[in-house]
């Protein structure tokens, strides 16, 4: 179930940026995740096998975040700020696990100083920005590269989408689409239906 969590959330060996150009476009991305609202954005999901799950992604910040699946997929992923909570409900099963064992906390923590465990990696496109993030002290965290590139979000710059190489090389990516910012979310958005028989949630 925790592979699943971190498919929502390639790890390069590169020559590190000048010191200035490292840290302007740091800034730059931070300025970006700090200046978001609120995202909405289609997305396509491909796991290390290659199969590929689509749907669409709701952000609000600070925190909350959906990952709504397809006709067909019986799977949800909502976060509250606090934790990430997969639901199966062709099994009734419920997992949650805090935002900040997940990769995906670099994106809806934006109180988070990114210079302080992110760089700048070359980035595949001219024009566009990646960063590659870790936890040194928590490496079964695993590793999440992110690009951004010229958009009408905060800062001139758009969330193109992620990838995340967990602690046993398991890649698995994460590509964005139709980025809309600014737009309005309900706080339904983030709420779900419990599809456990009995008992409170946990």
């Amino acid at each position: 179930m925790r592979s699943l969590i971190a498919l929502l959330i390639p790890a390069a060996i590169a020559i590190a940026a000048p010191a200035s150009a490292e840290t302007d476009s740091l800034a730059h991305v931070q300025t970006h995740l700090r200046g978001i609202s609120t995202m909405t954005a289609d997305f396509v999901q491909t796991d290390r096998q290659g199969k590929s799950l689509g749907g669409t992604l709701s952000l609000r910040q600070p925190g909350k975040i959906r990952f709504q699946y397809q006709k067909g997929v019986p799977l949800l992923i909502v976060g509250d700020g606090k934790a990430l909570t997969m639901i199966d409900y062709s099994v009734r099963q419920v997992s949650r696990w805090p935002v900040g064992n997940s990769p995906l906390s670099v994106l809806i923590d934006p109180r988070k100083d990114i210079s302080r465990f992110a760089r700048v990696v070359p980035s595949p496109t001219q024009g566009t920005i990646q960063i590659e993030a870790r936890d040194p002290k928590h490496p079964e965290f695993g590793t999440i590269t992110i690009l951004f590139g010229r958009g009408d979000g905060p800062g001139g710059l758009s969330l193109q989408g992620w990838t995340v190489l967990d602690a046993q090389n398991g890649r698995s990516t994460v590509r964005l689409t139709n980025q809309r910012y600014g737009v309005s979310i309900s706080d339904q958005t983030f709420k779900w239906n419990d599809p456990r028989p009995k008992g409170p949630r946990k």
